[in-house]
Protein backbone atom coordinates (compact mmCIF):
# COMPACT_ATOMS: atom_id res chain seq x y z
CA UNK A 1 0.00 0.00 0.00
CA UNK A 2 1.34 3.40 -0.96
CA UNK A 3 1.54 5.72 2.00
CA UNK A 4 -0.26 9.06 1.90
CA UNK A 5 2.63 11.08 3.05
CA UNK A 6 5.97 10.73 1.42
CA UNK A 7 8.75 10.15 3.79
CA UNK A 8 10.45 13.20 2.48
CA UNK A 9 7.87 15.50 4.15
CA UNK A 10 8.67 16.79 7.52
CA UNK A 11 6.46 16.12 10.51
CA UNK A 12 5.67 19.82 10.90
CA UNK A 13 4.32 20.01 7.33
CA UNK A 14 2.22 16.95 7.93
CA UNK A 15 0.70 18.45 11.05
CA UNK A 16 -0.04 21.70 9.30
CA UNK A 17 -1.69 19.88 6.39
CA UNK A 18 -3.79 17.77 8.76
CA UNK A 19 -4.98 20.85 10.66
CA UNK A 20 -5.90 22.64 7.42
CA UNK A 21 -7.85 19.58 6.16
CA UNK A 22 -9.68 19.29 9.46
CA UNK A 23 -10.71 22.94 9.35
CA UNK A 24 -11.91 22.56 5.78
CA UNK A 25 -13.98 19.49 6.69
CA UNK A 26 -15.47 21.25 9.70
CA UNK A 27 -16.47 24.24 7.60
CA UNK A 28 -17.82 22.16 4.69
CA UNK A 29 -19.63 19.62 6.90
CA UNK A 30 -23.06 21.26 6.64
CA UNK A 31 -22.69 21.89 2.94
CA UNK A 32 -21.93 18.22 2.23
CA UNK A 33 -25.29 16.96 3.65
CA UNK A 34 -27.06 16.96 0.25
CA UNK A 35 -24.19 15.04 -1.21
CA UNK A 36 -24.32 12.48 1.57
CA UNK A 37 -28.11 12.15 1.22
CA UNK A 38 -27.78 11.60 -2.50
CA UNK A 39 -25.11 8.97 -2.02
CA UNK A 40 -27.19 7.32 0.71
CA UNK A 41 -30.25 7.20 -1.56
CA UNK A 42 -28.13 5.81 -4.34
CA UNK A 43 -26.57 3.11 -2.19
CA UNK A 44 -29.69 2.18 -0.14
CA UNK A 45 -30.86 -0.54 -2.59
CA UNK A 46 -27.47 -2.13 -2.33
CA UNK A 47 -27.79 -2.06 1.46
CA UNK A 48 -31.19 -3.78 1.28
CA UNK A 49 -29.84 -6.41 -1.05
CA UNK A 50 -26.85 -6.99 1.19
CA UNK A 51 -28.99 -7.28 4.33
CA UNK A 52 -31.76 -9.39 2.73
CA UNK A 53 -30.20 -12.82 3.43
CA UNK A 54 -29.77 -12.00 7.11
CA UNK A 55 -33.30 -10.65 7.39
CA UNK A 56 -34.71 -13.67 5.59
CA UNK A 57 -32.89 -15.98 7.98
CA UNK A 58 -34.14 -14.04 11.00
CA UNK A 59 -37.74 -14.01 9.71
CA UNK A 60 -37.64 -17.76 8.96
CA UNK A 61 -36.26 -18.55 12.41
CA UNK A 62 -38.82 -16.29 14.07
CA UNK A 63 -41.71 -17.75 12.09
CA UNK A 64 -40.60 -21.29 12.83
CA UNK A 65 -40.25 -20.54 16.53
CA UNK A 66 -43.56 -18.65 16.57
CA UNK A 67 -45.37 -21.48 14.80
CA UNK A 68 -44.06 -24.07 17.21
CA UNK A 69 -44.97 -21.84 20.11
CA UNK A 70 -48.46 -21.26 18.70
CA UNK A 71 -48.92 -24.98 18.13
CA UNK A 72 -47.98 -25.71 21.74
CA UNK A 73 -50.21 -22.89 22.96
CA UNK A 74 -53.09 -24.18 20.87
CA UNK A 75 -52.71 -27.67 22.31
CA UNK A 76 -52.55 -26.27 25.83
CA UNK A 77 -55.53 -23.99 25.26
CA UNK A 78 -57.49 -26.84 23.68
CA UNK A 79 -56.95 -29.04 26.73
CA UNK A 80 -57.88 -26.17 29.01
CA UNK A 81 -60.96 -25.44 26.92
CA UNK A 82 -62.11 -29.05 27.16
CA UNK A 83 -61.59 -29.06 30.92
CA UNK A 84 -63.36 -25.74 31.33
CA UNK A 85 -66.20 -26.85 29.07
CA UNK A 86 -66.70 -29.94 31.21
CA UNK A 87 -66.62 -27.85 34.37
CA UNK A 88 -68.98 -25.32 32.82
CA UNK A 89 -71.44 -28.05 31.98
CA UNK A 90 -71.33 -29.31 35.55
CA UNK A 91 -71.66 -25.79 36.93
CA UNK A 92 -74.58 -25.10 34.59
CA UNK A 93 -76.26 -28.31 35.75
CA UNK A 94 -75.66 -27.39 39.39
CA UNK A 95 -76.93 -23.86 38.77
CA UNK A 96 -80.13 -25.13 37.18
CA UNK A 97 -80.55 -27.71 39.93
CA UNK A 98 -80.03 -25.01 42.56
CA UNK A 99 -82.61 -22.78 40.87
CA UNK A 100 -85.11 -25.65 40.74
CA UNK A 101 -84.60 -26.40 44.43
CA UNK A 102 -84.89 -22.73 45.36
CA UNK A 103 -88.07 -22.41 43.33
CA UNK A 104 -89.40 -25.62 44.87
CA UNK A 105 -88.73 -24.49 48.42
CA UNK A 106 -90.28 -21.15 47.60
CA UNK A 107 -93.46 -22.69 46.15
CA UNK A 108 -96.84 -21.70 47.64
CA UNK A 109 -96.90 -24.37 50.34
CA UNK A 110 -98.68 -23.79 53.62
CA UNK A 111 -96.00 -22.93 56.15
CA UNK A 112 -97.59 -25.10 58.85
CA UNK A 113 -97.72 -28.20 56.61
CA UNK A 114 -95.04 -30.86 56.81
CA UNK A 115 -93.27 -31.28 53.49
CA UNK A 116 -90.39 -33.29 52.05
CA UNK A 117 -88.35 -32.91 48.87
CA UNK A 118 -88.26 -35.99 46.61
CA UNK A 119 -86.41 -36.64 43.35
CA UNK A 120 -87.89 -38.25 40.27
CA UNK A 121 -86.25 -41.60 39.53
CA UNK A 122 -88.36 -42.88 36.65
CA UNK A 123 -90.97 -41.59 34.21
CA UNK A 124 -93.69 -43.88 32.86
CA UNK A 125 -93.30 -44.87 29.23
CA UNK A 126 -96.80 -46.36 28.99
CA UNK A 127 -98.95 -44.04 26.83
CA UNK A 128 -102.09 -45.07 28.74
CA UNK A 129 -100.71 -44.23 32.18
CA UNK A 130 -98.81 -41.12 33.19
CA UNK A 131 -96.89 -41.35 36.43
CA UNK A 132 -93.44 -40.85 37.91
CA UNK A 133 -91.49 -42.79 40.53
CA UNK A 134 -89.95 -40.93 43.48
CA UNK A 135 -87.03 -41.88 45.72
CA UNK A 136 -89.17 -41.72 48.89
CA UNK A 137 -91.22 -44.55 50.35
CA UNK A 138 -92.70 -45.95 53.53
CA UNK A 139 -89.48 -45.36 55.47
CA UNK A 140 -89.91 -41.64 54.80
CA UNK A 141 -93.56 -41.71 55.88
CA UNK A 142 -95.06 -41.56 52.38
CA UNK A 143 -98.63 -42.89 52.17
CA UNK A 144 -101.15 -43.68 49.44
CA UNK A 145 -103.20 -40.65 48.46
CA UNK A 146 -100.54 -38.14 49.53
CA UNK A 147 -100.65 -34.89 47.51
CA UNK A 148 -97.58 -33.92 45.48
CA UNK A 149 -96.73 -30.43 44.17
CA UNK A 150 -93.86 -28.67 42.45
CA UNK A 151 -92.78 -25.03 42.37
CA UNK A 152 -95.75 -23.99 40.20
CA UNK A 153 -98.65 -26.07 41.45
CA UNK A 154 -100.25 -29.48 41.97
CA UNK A 155 -98.57 -32.40 40.18
CA UNK A 156 -100.63 -35.37 41.31
CA UNK A 157 -100.99 -37.86 44.15
CA UNK A 158 -99.26 -40.96 45.43
CA UNK A 159 -100.97 -44.16 44.29
CA UNK A 160 -98.44 -46.84 45.26
CA UNK A 161 -95.82 -46.99 48.01
CA UNK A 162 -92.94 -49.39 48.60
CA UNK A 163 -90.24 -49.32 51.24
CA UNK A 164 -87.93 -46.92 49.40
CA UNK A 165 -89.94 -45.60 46.44
CA UNK A 166 -93.41 -44.35 45.61
CA UNK A 167 -95.45 -43.87 42.44
CA UNK A 168 -97.17 -40.56 41.72
CA UNK A 169 -100.12 -40.41 39.33
CA UNK A 170 -99.94 -37.18 37.32
CA UNK A 171 -102.79 -34.73 36.85
CA UNK A 172 -102.83 -35.41 33.13
CA UNK A 173 -103.63 -39.12 33.50
CA UNK A 174 -107.11 -39.98 32.20
CA UNK A 175 -108.01 -41.63 35.50
CA UNK A 176 -107.10 -38.61 37.63
CA UNK A 177 -109.56 -35.96 38.80
CA UNK A 178 -109.35 -33.20 41.39
CA UNK A 179 -111.96 -30.76 42.76
CA UNK A 180 -111.06 -27.15 41.95
CA UNK A 181 -112.54 -23.67 42.19
CA UNK A 182 -112.11 -20.42 40.31
CA UNK A 183 -110.25 -17.77 42.25
CA UNK A 184 -112.28 -15.04 40.53
CA UNK A 185 -115.79 -16.09 41.59
CA UNK A 186 -115.34 -19.29 43.67
CA UNK A 187 -117.20 -21.43 41.13
CA UNK A 188 -116.46 -25.08 41.80
CA UNK A 189 -115.64 -27.78 39.24
CA UNK A 190 -113.90 -31.13 38.85
CA UNK A 191 -110.91 -31.09 36.52
CA UNK A 192 -109.91 -34.31 34.75
CA UNK A 193 -106.83 -35.51 32.91
CA UNK A 194 -106.99 -36.09 29.16
CA UNK A 195 -103.87 -38.19 28.63
CA UNK A 196 -102.00 -35.14 27.28
CA UNK A 197 -99.39 -33.60 29.55
CA UNK A 198 -100.30 -29.98 28.85
CA UNK A 199 -104.09 -30.30 28.66
CA UNK A 200 -106.80 -30.83 31.28
CA UNK A 201 -110.59 -30.84 30.90
CA UNK A 202 -113.45 -29.42 32.96
CA UNK A 203 -116.49 -31.60 32.41
CA UNK A 204 -120.18 -30.81 32.81
CA UNK A 205 -119.73 -27.05 32.88
CA UNK A 206 -123.00 -25.27 32.32
CA UNK A 207 -123.13 -22.73 29.50
CA UNK A 208 -124.34 -20.09 31.94
CA UNK A 209 -121.31 -20.52 34.20
CA UNK A 210 -119.13 -17.44 34.51
CA UNK A 211 -115.78 -18.82 33.36
CA UNK A 212 -113.29 -16.98 31.14
CA UNK A 213 -110.02 -17.74 29.39
CA UNK A 214 -107.14 -17.03 31.77
CA UNK A 215 -109.02 -17.84 34.98
CA UNK A 216 -106.93 -19.52 37.65
CA UNK A 217 -108.08 -22.84 39.09
CA UNK A 218 -106.93 -23.85 42.57
CA UNK A 219 -107.62 -26.90 44.69
CA UNK A 220 -110.89 -26.56 46.61
CA UNK A 221 -110.10 -29.07 49.37
CA UNK A 222 -113.51 -30.75 49.01
CA UNK A 223 -112.05 -34.11 48.10
CA UNK A 224 -110.24 -34.38 51.45
CA UNK A 225 -107.14 -35.29 49.48
CA UNK A 226 -105.52 -32.07 48.27
CA UNK A 227 -105.22 -29.11 50.66
CA UNK A 228 -107.18 -26.03 49.70
CA UNK A 229 -105.63 -23.16 47.77
CA UNK A 230 -102.88 -24.84 45.72
CA UNK A 231 -102.67 -23.71 42.05
CA UNK A 232 -103.77 -26.42 39.62
CA UNK A 233 -104.36 -25.02 36.12
CA UNK A 234 -105.32 -22.00 34.05
CA UNK A 235 -108.28 -21.94 31.67
CA UNK A 236 -107.12 -21.97 28.03
CA UNK A 237 -110.34 -22.16 26.03
CA UNK A 238 -114.10 -21.97 26.60
CA UNK A 239 -116.34 -23.19 23.76
CA UNK A 240 -120.11 -22.92 24.07
CA UNK A 241 -121.62 -24.91 21.21
CA UNK A 242 -125.37 -24.64 20.70
CA UNK A 243 -125.51 -28.30 19.75
CA UNK A 244 -124.11 -29.46 23.09
CA UNK A 245 -125.63 -29.40 26.55
CA UNK A 246 -122.45 -28.30 28.29
CA UNK A 247 -119.56 -25.98 27.46
CA UNK A 248 -116.22 -27.44 26.39
CA UNK A 249 -113.57 -26.06 28.73
CA UNK A 250 -109.89 -26.95 28.55
CA UNK A 251 -107.12 -25.85 30.90
CA UNK A 252 -103.36 -26.07 31.06
CA UNK A 253 -101.69 -27.41 34.23
CA UNK A 254 -99.40 -24.93 35.93
CA UNK A 255 -96.97 -27.67 36.97
CA UNK A 256 -94.30 -28.50 34.39
CA UNK A 257 -95.33 -32.14 34.02
CA UNK A 258 -93.00 -32.78 31.09
CA UNK A 259 -89.80 -31.70 32.86
CA UNK A 260 -90.23 -32.29 36.57
CA UNK A 261 -87.13 -33.30 38.53
CA UNK A 262 -87.82 -32.43 42.17
CA UNK A 263 -91.21 -32.57 43.87
CA UNK A 264 -92.65 -31.79 47.28
CA UNK A 265 -94.55 -34.41 49.25
CA UNK A 266 -97.18 -32.80 51.51
CA UNK A 267 -98.65 -34.02 54.75
CA UNK A 268 -102.03 -32.79 55.98
CA UNK A 269 -102.06 -30.62 59.07
CA UNK A 270 -103.45 -33.44 61.21
CA UNK A 271 -100.64 -35.76 60.14
CA UNK A 272 -98.17 -35.23 62.96
CA UNK A 273 -94.41 -35.64 62.67
CA UNK A 274 -94.54 -38.60 65.04
CA UNK A 275 -97.06 -40.22 62.73
CA UNK A 276 -94.73 -39.68 59.80
CA UNK A 277 -91.86 -41.28 61.67
CA UNK A 278 -94.01 -44.17 62.93
CA UNK A 279 -95.94 -44.76 59.69
CA UNK A 280 -94.54 -48.23 59.31
CA UNK A 281 -95.43 -49.15 62.89
CA UNK A 282 -98.98 -47.90 62.42
CA UNK A 283 -99.26 -49.83 59.17
CA UNK A 284 -98.22 -53.10 60.77
CA UNK A 285 -100.46 -52.40 63.75
CA UNK A 286 -103.57 -51.90 61.63
CA UNK A 287 -102.95 -55.03 59.56
CA UNK A 288 -102.99 -57.11 62.75
CA UNK A 289 -106.39 -55.82 63.82
CA UNK A 290 -109.51 -57.83 63.17
CA UNK A 291 -111.82 -57.23 60.24
CA UNK A 292 -114.46 -55.67 62.49
CA UNK A 293 -112.11 -53.27 64.30
CA UNK A 294 -110.07 -52.20 61.27
CA UNK A 295 -112.23 -49.27 60.01
CA UNK A 296 -112.27 -47.54 63.41
CA UNK A 297 -108.54 -48.08 63.84
CA UNK A 298 -107.84 -46.50 60.48
CA UNK A 299 -110.07 -43.53 61.30
CA UNK A 300 -108.20 -42.89 64.53
CA UNK A 301 -104.70 -43.10 63.04
CA UNK A 302 -104.47 -42.10 59.37
CA UNK A 303 -107.81 -40.51 58.38
CA UNK A 304 -106.71 -39.69 54.82
CA UNK A 305 -105.06 -43.02 54.04
CA UNK A 306 -106.97 -45.21 51.60
CA UNK A 307 -107.11 -48.53 53.38
CA UNK A 308 -105.95 -51.18 51.05
CA UNK A 309 -105.67 -53.28 54.22
CA UNK A 310 -109.46 -53.58 54.42
CA UNK A 311 -109.45 -56.05 51.59
CA UNK A 312 -106.70 -58.12 53.12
Amino acid sequence: MKPIFVRGMSNQFRLTLAVIMSVILLVANDRLDPVRDALSSLLSPLQYVASFPGQLLDISAENFATRNMLAKQNKTLLRKQLLMSERLQRFEFLRQENERLRALLGSPVHMDAKKMVAEVMEVASDPFHQYVVLNRGKKSGVFVGQPVVDAQGVVGQVTQVSELTSRVLLLSDVSHAIPVRLTRNDARFVINGTGVLDELELRYVSKSTDILVGDLLVSSGLGKRFPEGYPVARVMSVIKDDGKSYATVTAQPLAALDRIRYLLLLWPDVYDDNDALDAEALHSQTTRKSQAELPSALNSTLPLKQSTEVSE
